[in-house]
């Protein structure tokens, strides 16, 4: 039985487990073996993962992370690296030539694809006439103002950079924007110009997650996003994951998630994901487009899998299939993956749960 060698970063985050979980999934339902190796930066997290090996490595933005995967690869004659967090993919992707000359295979998008600022997926959305919310950059702390005049109140302000929602605020005033503009400038986490004010969303809280090979769209599937763990404790509600989410079937969702990554890369390659948010009459407009996973993404496809005994839906598995370069076993529909109103449950030490109107599922 031929065994697939693959290296995992951030094998230890959220995403990273749910990745894992996945492909374990996979053996048992296709009679496979894998042989996992999991790295993480961090001391603690590095426990989790169910791998075969596991090792740390040095953060995604020191000079020894790329020769630490090298030195693993080598050692132990691995054929396939997925990094999963997007700072770590984004470093492999710019260092994808020195990587595949060890016959590595990759299946990532280019580095450009992962982690764009805003402001730059603003642009490239906007030139392509994607839907997109009302934005001005902040310059100044005059633009502040001009912004309330031109876009009305409220306003949503967030950070260019990072994701899960960072710095990310709904303000009512220029006061009160200025004002937690200054916060985070003077504590450290932002400088004044990488701001920028949005026109206000206040319906539907949308995702798109998609799986692209060489500019054809293989599959993807829609949800919306109902509760975040918490929100509390979140000045602006939102966590960056959700604890509660629910398979949307929504053909203007697909039709503006799927123009939104083709905008960003006219011949995407790999897994790519959308955040979208409705508008004041519940049009769907693009918050950012990325080329990487959600959090949640390998645990959709895990949760149908298993709940369906059904191989196709997981969406973890068809990745690594590609990124083989082998076919899948059967076609994927291009659209709604997974069948709606199935709703994903989970919160912290409490596991997860798979829920429709006809059936419940705990998944683990």
């Amino acid at each position: 039985m031929k065994v697939r060698r693959i290296l995992l970063t951030g094998a230890g985050g959220i995403g990273g487990t749910n990745f894992i979980r996945s492909l374990h999934l996979a053996e048992d339902q296709n009679n496979e073996r894998l042989f996992i190796v999991g790295t993480d930066y961090n001391i603690y997290y590095i426990e989790f993962p169910d791998t075969n090996l596991k090792f740390r490595t040095p953060k995604h933005s020191d000079p020894k992370f790329i020769p630490t995967l090298i030195k693993f690869i080598k050692e132990n004659k691995l054929e396939f690296l997925h990094p999963h967090p997007s700072s770590e993919a984004k470093v492999v992707s710019e260092n994808r030539k020195q990587l595949k000359s060890l016959g590595v295979m990759l299946y990532l998008p280019r580095h450009e694809d992962i982690m764009p600022d805003k402001l730059y997926i603003h642009q490239k959305l906007n030139s392509s006439g994607v839907p997109l919310p009302k934005t001005m950059l902040v310059k100044s702390i005059q633009d502040v103002d001009d912004a309330f005049m031109e876009l009305n109140s409220p306003l949503w302000i967030r950070s260019i950079k990072g994701a899960g929602g960072r710095l990310s605020l709904k303000v009512n005033s220029s006061k009160e924007a200025k004002l937690w503009i200054k916060l985070n400038v003077m504590q450290g986490r932002a400088k004044l110009n990488e701001f920028i004010l949005q026109e206000y969303l206040p319906r539907k809280d949308l995702a798109f997650d998609s799986l692209w090979f060489r500019g054809k769209l293989i599959t993807s599937y829609a949800r919306e996003r109902l509760e975040y763990p918490f929100k509390h404790i979140s000045l602006s509600g939102i966590t960056g994951t959700p604890s509660v989410a629910k398979i949307l079937h929504n053909d203007r969702v697909n039709s503006v998630g799927i123009s939104a990554v083709k905008a960003l890369n006219p011949k995407p390659h790999g897994f790519y994901s959308v955040d979208l948010k409705e508008d004041v009459n519940g049009n769907p407009k693009v918050t950012e487009v990325d080329g990487k996973w959600h959090t949640t993404a390998p645990l959709w496809g895990y949760a149908f899998a298993k709940a369906y005994n059904k191989t196709s839906y997981n969406i973890a598995y068809s990745y690594l299939t590609l990124g083989y370069g082998e076919n899948l076993v059967e076609e994927l529909p291009k659209t709604d993956l997974f069948p709606e109103e199935h709703y994903l449950i989970r919160q912290m030490d409490s596991g997860i749960i798979l829920k429709s109107k006809e059936n419940f599922w705990r998944i683990a």
